[in-house]
């Protein structure tokens, strides 16, 4: 890049003499250029390109200012002056911040960010720095401290003084203007907040009124367990999941022995009361996060069990059939007098291009078996 393009020209007015710091000064000049031409001659077209020069000139602004922090120190330099050089270091990247954020959220023009860095820079180097210099040299000749920092203080000639000045209220004007857009800033984030919080709240209850619906759609509305259509559902998943991974797939269907009997003597609400009890009862019995236990109809309860051979299934239809006889609920119609199930039981390995209705078919075949052979027993499919 030219002298002719740079937004701030670099000439040897800013020489401090000490060659860390001048050679950092350089750089310093070189990132903002950079930076200006990013922001106030279109080479890019987004704000791609300024925030990686910006970032760039953050992190280096940073180091520049820790090694002048530690040249400072090790010089011994006065802590009244040495303190608020600091501060106006850390001033400037509360600044940079504020600039940027304004700029990304399009509250400020992007050229205040170019007019803030020639305010600073004409600050920090013609002013700070030269100041820091001279206090160095002053006490490497034989002053002390203090006496370095007087003389920096008095000896100024009126008219660099006035020039420092200068260069002091436009740096200043240029922080005010920040603080001005900053706030603004803020308050369009205020602003958006508020309304991305109203629309996360919509969304967050039309999210919960879809799961309810869901829920209601998968769940019997008197056992509040899954039902039939659920069931068909989840049991085409895992069928077809056991035959990708040649694991067998067991299913029990049990119904309640002579049950429109027991409708007929105790009236439907004392048959909902017992439909109720036995789906808990069986619930019991259903552990793991992929079994299922599901109304597959009337007064038949379906219990899907992935990952389970005939010989588990088996163990776990007699503990249910078990169970519900311990319920002792009266059933004067029955022969064993209590309300019992009777548990159909199948258990396959699918095989290529079959369906879940071959384990179906064959615990309704066992469960007929189960009925058959005197109720309140398990049968299996063989």
């Amino acid at each position: 890049m030219n002298a002719a393009a740079n937004t701030f020209v670099w000439d040897q007015d800013f020489i401090t003499g000490i060659e860390l710091v001048d050679e950092q000064h350089r750089a310093l000049v070189e990132l903002f250029n950079r930076l200006s031409a990013a922001i106030t001659h279109g080479q890019a077209t987004d704000d791609t390109a300024a925030d990686a020069v910006l970032d760039e000139l953050a992190d280096y602004a940073r180091q520049h200012f820790a090694d002048e922090e530690k040249l400072m120190s090790d010089a011994g330099l006065f802590p009244t002056y040495r303190e608020a050089h600091v501060a106006r270091h850390e001033q400037f990247i509360v600044q940079v911040a504020t600039l940027r954020a304004a700029h990304r959220g399009r509250a400020g023009r992007p050229t205040a960010i170019v007019e803030f860095l020639v305010a600073w820079l004409g600050y920090h180097i013609l002013g700070e720095d030269q100041a820091m210099a001279r206090q160095i040299s002053r006490m490497r000749a034989g002053d002390t401290a203090e006496q370095a920092y007087e003389a920096e203080r008095t000896d100024a000639s009126p008219r660099t003084s006035a020039l420092l000045k200068a260069i002091g209220n436009l740096y200043q004007a240029t922080i005010d203007l920040n603080h001005e857009l900053a706030e603004l800033n803020r308050r369009l984030e205020t602003r958006v907040a508020a309304r991305t919080a109203e629309l996360d709240l919509v969304n967050d209850r039309l999210r919960e009124a879809n799961q309810r619906l869901t829920t209601l759609s998968r769940t019997d509305g008197l056992l509040d367990i899954a039902n039939r259509a659920y069931l068909d559902e989840v049991m085409e998943v895992e069928w077809q999941r056991a035959m990708r991974n040649t694991h067998p797939i067991a299913l029990l269907l049990a119904d309640i022995d002579h049950f429109k009997l027991f409708n007929d003597t105790y009236g439907h609400i004392a048959g909902d009361d017992c439909l109720k009890a036995v789906a808990q009862a069986v619930g019991v019995h259903v552990h793991r996060p992929t079994d299922l236990l599901a109304r597959y109809g009337g007064e038949e309860l379906a219990i899907l069990l992935p990952d389970t051979d005939l010989a588990g299934a088996q163990a776990i239809a007699r503990d249910i059939c078990a169970a519900i006889a311990e319920l002792r609920i009266p059933h004067s119609e029955s022969s064993y007098g209590v309300v019992t199930v009777s548990i159909g039981v199948a258990a396959f390995v699918p095989e290529r291009d079959t369906t879940a209705e071959v384990v179906l078919s064959a615990a309704d075949g066992a469960l007929y078996v189960a009925k058959d052979g005197g109720r309140n027993r398990v049968a299996a499919a063989g």
